[in-house]
């Protein structure tokens, strides 16, 4: 792993950003880059990964059907729309898009995030029931009694559900 600190932040423009680039060879799936950039003044940051071998755009689906299902490893690229259809909720790429290797719990977790962060802004009654209903949506696919459809469309081909359950068209 190569680190270099007290890098200047893009945004606060303070010397207090790190960089790290990091190599990881990921199982079925290949060798991976890595990288990340935090500042510690603003909080700012930014990450990608980039799987080492050129890849054609693809559309990987997963349903969740059991509470295993939460290990399942995902690789997520700055690129790549992630869709759960039955929360009618996606998180599309752009500036603020991160890449990330995480899990199915861990891709959860960001939804949950959002929606938590809706319900709590939000005034309008109807809208903080609605996403108290897609909380509980999302706490019963963790434990295995929801089934959760999970869409990941990367037009970089750098993203993965590794799980022999995943169906992945490649585009």
């Amino acid at each position: 792993m190569d680190t270099i600190k007290k890098q200047e932040c893009p945004m606060c423009h303070e010397k207090t950003l790190t960089l790290i680039e990091d190599e990881k060879d990921i199982p079925y799936f290949g060798k991976t880059y890595i990288f990340s950039m935090t500042c510690s003044s603003c909080k700012y940051h930014m990450a990608d990964v980039e799987s080492e071998e050129k890849k054609n755009s693809c559309k990987i689906t997963f349903t969740i059907e059991k509470e295993d299902d939460m290990k399942v490893r995902v690789v997520k690229s700055s690129e790549a729309k992630v869709k759960i259809p039955q929360l009618k909720m996606e998180i599309i790429p752009g500036q603020a898009s991160i890449g990330y290797v995480s899990n199915i719990e861990g891709l959860l977790n960001r939804f949950e995030e959002i929606i938590e962060s809706e319900r709590d802004n939000e005034e309008d009654m109807d809208i903080k029931k609605k996403a108290k209903n897609l909380l509980k949506k999302i706490r019963r696919a963790k434990f295995g009694d929801e089934k959760l459809k999970i869409i990941i469309e990367d037009p970089s081909g750098s993203s993965a559900i590794i799980s022999d359950r995943a169906e992945v068209k490649s585009g």
